[in-house]
């Protein structure tokens, strides 16, 4: 038995006038014989007709669509239009196979409207919400027996009323179950939701010294998208209280920083569903002289204990071009220039090392 589901519900009525009526809507015939779909349709009187086609619903890769068919090759030469361009609207199905089984529409195109049959109508109540929000899903339809489900782009939905969430939006459509072929058109979902997750980011990871530049940028998610950025900043890290606003937009660049733009840096998203801030974030600005000192001392100490590992060779140059007569005497000896002339560098070294590490500690301060 081959089953062709049809109704005579069109899917939007601008008035009274507008309709298309199929005097069987439920048709059953055998494999192998022909079958006339008798149906009629009607428009305003100033109207006129300037096309009409018979489409067939189909599930496309998840997708419900209505297929004409006069594209489909397995329908090739096997059925015939029998209506006109006035209110028929009759079709012939000939050698009919168990794939044709399924859901068919009258589609017409008028002056100004296009109309088809349809077989369910989805509604979302209400079609835009904000975060947490009740939303309900209506089905209706000219067929009462069966279960109605539901779907959101696609994927099967659990309840027909629930609680708005952000990854509720989306485009709705209702089928009766067992029967996905038979998915109304869409209807979308609109759900609110003041920017989340605000952040900040920074285009560079390597000290910031002064003279440099750099960038921030606000991410977040919202919806709808965020149209306001607005920028503060504090210099004393303790004291919220001392904000200043330093700016707008999604972006925040300084080309050239300076040691007054130490401190700390937060960002404020808004749309129409409200605002959120992101977490501080420590911009420290470095001297550059002061770190360039540093890493200059720093490979001074390094060539120091290096060459004081070649048998103290540095430190009897060093002290004769110093002309430290007593130092060098003393290394005459071997004992001495143990202790003296190899204990000195190593001394100078530490030296060096400790001095440095204070000098970084300034440098951070």
């Amino acid at each position: 038995m081959i089953y062709i589901v049809l109704t005579d519900h069109v899917s939007e009525k601008v008035s009274a006038a507008w309709s298309v009526t199929f005097e069987n809507p439920d048709i059953c015939a055998l494999r192998g014989s022909s079958v006339e779909i008798r149906c009629s349709y009607s428009y305003p009187d100033e109207e006129s007709v300037r096309g009409t086609a018979w489409d067939r619903g189909m599930n496309q890769n998840g997708v419900w669509e209505r297929v004409r068919l006069s594209g489909l090759p397995s329908y090739n030469g096997r059925f015939e239009y029998q209506g006109d361009h006035a209110h028929n609207c009759s079709l012939v199905l000939r050698d009919l196979q168990e794939n044709d089984t399924g859901y068919y529409y009258f589609w017409f195109d008028t002056d100004k409207f296009g109309r088809r049959s349809k077989t369910s109508v989805a509604t979302v109540r209400p079609d835009r919400v904000r975060l947490g929000d009740s939303v309900t899903l209506d089905c209706q339809t000219e067929c009462q027996n069966g279960k109605i489900i539901w779907f959101r782009d696609g994927r099967p939905v659990a309840e027909p009323t629930f609680q708005a969430q952000t990854t509720d939006t989306g485009n709705y459509s209702c089928a009766f179950e067992g029967l996905k072929s038979s998915q109304s058109d869409p209807v979308a979902l609109d759900v609110w939701y003041p920017p989340l997750n605000v952040s900040v980011e920074v285009n560079r990871s390597d000290p910031l010294l002064v003279g440099s530049s750099v960038t921030l940028t606000c991410r977040g998610s919202a919806s709808p998208a965020a149209i306001t950025y607005t920028w503060w900043y504090s210099s004393d890290v303790s004291n919220s209280s001392t904000e200043l606003q330093v700016g707008s937009g999604q972006v925040l660049s300084i080309s050239s920083v300076e040691l007054a733009h130490t401190g700390t840096y937060i960002c404020q998203a808004q749309n129409r569903a409200g605002q959120s801030r992101s977490a501080e974030l420590l911009l420290a600005v470095e001297e550059t002289g002061c770190f360039f000192y540093v890493v200059v001392m720093t490979m001074f100490s390094v060539i120091i204990i290096t060459l004081n590992m070649k048998h103290q060779v540095f430190s009897k140059s060093l002290f004769r071009k110093l002309k430290i007569a007593f130092l060098y005497k003393s290394c005459r000896s071997w004992s001495a220039s143990v202790t003296i002339c190899g204990g000195l560098p190593v001394f100078t070294s530490v030296f060096f090392f400790l001095h440095n590490t204070h000098a970084l500690d300034h440098c951070e301060d």
